[in-house]
């Protein structure tokens, strides 16, 4: 009878582990999300949302549990900046004062809360250099661009002093880090390797175009730096030396305008991609500033959007959300968006191609 019993217990642990596997939604077309919306051609499908630990780490067996006790659930609380490195998703997140660190390759989900020199205020953007396997994170509480390494080790800051007022954002390209100043309306650029402050632009006088009223966040391109202008209600374009070279929509609640301009990317094609916090939606547009298409909106089920803060575009880590694309489509990058607030803090979107 003992060993009847043990047998039974076993396979109930056994069985426990079984059904703790992430369990993958099946995409059929009744339940797709896709932007826009039929019967125009679907470039765009919502993929799936990450919110806590469970959306990432596979469920514990029953025998861990016994073992070691239940794992706490980790949930992001108010995201805003993103960014991906090294199979790593990095989320700063306002209310914990640091990052939710999703390793997508182990499964695992951290907050990184760094004390001593690394300490963190308010970190709101976050950007990866690739080049050199370091995260930068911008505090505007702080007043400074915190410098990790990719064991997330307290490398170095910069700034600190009266050359940055409030940093919104940063962005690495080359030899330069570029920093979005919001209060001190101005892109600051400093030297990667002595962290110096190398240039600030633009150098235009209010009122003159080109002018920068409250910058916001920023994506740098191989030949251009594009801002959102909280303070115009439009996206500006410059030179990495801070020569104006254009705009991008205007003032307004038409598609196209902007209302609440905030996150920023760009893909491959230099499609520009637009969050606006009034909207609760990306706008898209083309190299020349004409609108493409637009997805989300104010929340009502999964895929739309609420308070969204921030918007990047991926290319490299395709495989781990194959699973979320409908049959019928060829993934071609990813699209996160971050939302402050509602029950979907992380938006995952594909850019799709149907397949021949």
């Amino acid at each position: 009878m003992k060993k009847i019993l043990k047998v039974l217990f076993f396979l109930t642990l056994v069985l426990s582990a079984c059904s703790g596997a992430r369990k993958i939604p099946t995409i059929s077309a009744e339940n797709i999300r896709v932007y826009p919306e039929p019967p125009d051609k679907p470039r765009i499908q919502y993929l799936t949302s990450i919110s806590n630990s469970k959306d990432i780490v596979k469920n514990r067996s029953g025998m861990h549990e016994f073992v070691m006790g239940k794992e706490k659930d980790i949930s992001v609380s108010k995201p805003y900046g993103i960014a991906f490195g090294n199979d790593k998703l990095y989320i700063c997140d306002l209310d914990i004062k640091g990052l939710q660190v999703i390793d997508l390759k182990a499964q695992s989900f951290k907050s990184f809360v760094p004390k001593g020199f690394g300490a963190l205020k308010m970190p709101v953007n976050c950007f990866f250099d690739k080049e050199e396997n370091k995260l930068y994170v911008a505090d505007s509480e702080r007043k400074q661009i915190v410098v990790f390494d990719s064991t997330l080790q307290y490398v170095a800051s910069l700034g600190g002093d009266s050359s940055i007022v409030k940093p919104v954002d940063v962005a690495v390209h080359g030899e330069k880090i570029f920093v979005s100043d919001s209060r001190g309306k101005a892109i600051h650029v400093y030297d990667k390797s002595s962290l110096e402050l190398i240039d600030k632009f633009p150098k235009l006088e209010k009122g003159q175009e080109g002018f920068l009223y409250m910058p916001m966040n920023i994506n740098v391109t191989s030949d251009k730096l594009y801002v959102t202008d909280f303070g115009e209600f439009i996206v500006k374009t410059y030179s990495h030396e801070g020569e104006y070279l254009g705009s991008i929509g205007s003032f307004g609640r038409n598609i196209g305008q902007f209302v609440r301009p905030k996150g920023i990317a760009t893909d491959r094609e230099d499609n520009v991609y637009v969050v606006d916090a009034a909207f609760e939606n990306v706008q898209v547009f083309n190299d020349v500033g004409e609108l493409l298409l637009f997805f989300g909106g104010p929340y009502k089920t999964a895929g739309d959007m609420w308070l969204p803060a921030n918007v990047i575009i991926d290319y490299d880590h395709n495989d781990y959300f194959k699973d979320f694309v409908f049959e019928g489509f060829d993934l071609q990058y990813l699209i996160l968006v971050t939302n402050m607030f509602g029950q979907d803090k992380v938006n995952l979107y594909g850019f799709v191609s149907e397949k021949k």
